[in-house]
């Protein structure tokens, strides 16, 4: 099987084109993404990606992390994606509908004089703010700044859906938070039934943050494009930044702006190809 590997800010995937049988026929994937992800016995990612034609957008995705679990969305993901499809003329032009689990997601490729991509901007949609949207246990209503009790710990956090789960920790310090000890503590935390993605936000200024994550069925990761995206809608509901902000993450910097014209996110950062090769299945 042909594949290529790509990343996003170092959040690196495994892209497979599965648009015609037999790839298109089969029902193993979960079991092969555990296998490609693997970093000593595979080739190696944070998840492994799959194109289909649609029936209702350009393309369909699947995503897979590396547990061989499935979100809804992926940000640093459906940038490789776009990237992907186009260069290969899978689709042929610059604004790409994307069927996801969490609906239609548009990417839109941006190029220089000579044609060269040089970037992807998403259109992430419009963040869920109510609990059972993201989905969060507790009284109807958004949650900001809310305590929860981890353990023997009350945690402030700041929930957000971006088509999949988020919940924001703000911190003095980012080289102090506690990724890897409070982040797969929140993750699995009865209030949030589909498990959560745990971001850990230091605000540098109005219109620059810095963010680590701990990954829903992945880990920590060196960036996470739809936790870019919460952290900046979270910012603005405790007061902390504008609309309009540089997200710095372990794996470099993503612009994310939250306008207030149509409710929507748009996320633009890069989508780099690292070599492509063949995998046995």
């Amino acid at each position: 099987m042909e594949f290529v590997k790509m990343h996003g800010l170092g959040n690196d995937f495994i892209i497979v084109n599965a648009m015609e049988p037999p790839l298109l026929d089969r029902t193993d994937w979960e079991a092969i993404a555990v296998r490609m992800c693997d970093r000593h016995y595979g080739i190696g990612g944070d998840g492994l990606i799959l194109v289909f034609p649609s029936d209702k957008a350009d393309i369909r995705w699947r995503i897979l992390n590396s547990d061989g679990s499935e979100p809804e969305m992926c940000g640093n993901g459906i940038r490789c994606l776009a990237r992907f499809v186009y260069e290969r003329g899978i689709v042929a032009k610059r604004r790409i509908e994307v069927e996801t689990l969490a609906g239609i997601i548009v990417p839109e490729i941006i190029t220089d004089e000579t044609g060269a991509v040089t970037g992807v901007c998403v259109d992430m949609g419009e963040p869920r703010l109510q609990r059972h949207q993201i989905p969060m246990v507790g009284p109807e209503g958004p949650a900001v700044n809310q305590e929860l009790a981890v353990g023997d710990e009350a945690v402030r956090v700041t929930a957000v859906s971006m088509g999949n789960p988020h919940c924001l920790i703000y911190v003095n310090d980012i080289n102090e938070a506690p990724v890897t000890t409070l982040g797969p503590q929140v993750e699995i935390h009865p209030a949030f039934p589909q498990k959560t993605n745990v971001e850990f936000v230091q605000v540098i200024a109005p219109d620059e943050v810095q963010m680590r994550v701990w990954e829903r069925g992945a880990g920590p990761t060196l960036a996470c494009g739809t936790g870019a995206c919460a952290t900046v809608v979270g910012s603005v509901l405790n007061g902390c930044t504008d609309r309009q902000v540089t997200v710095h993450l372990a794996g470099g910097p993503l612009h994310i702006e939250w306008r207030e014209a149509n409710n929507r996110v748009y996320m633009t950062g890069p989508a780099v190809e690292v070599f492509c090769g063949d995998f046995p299945l």
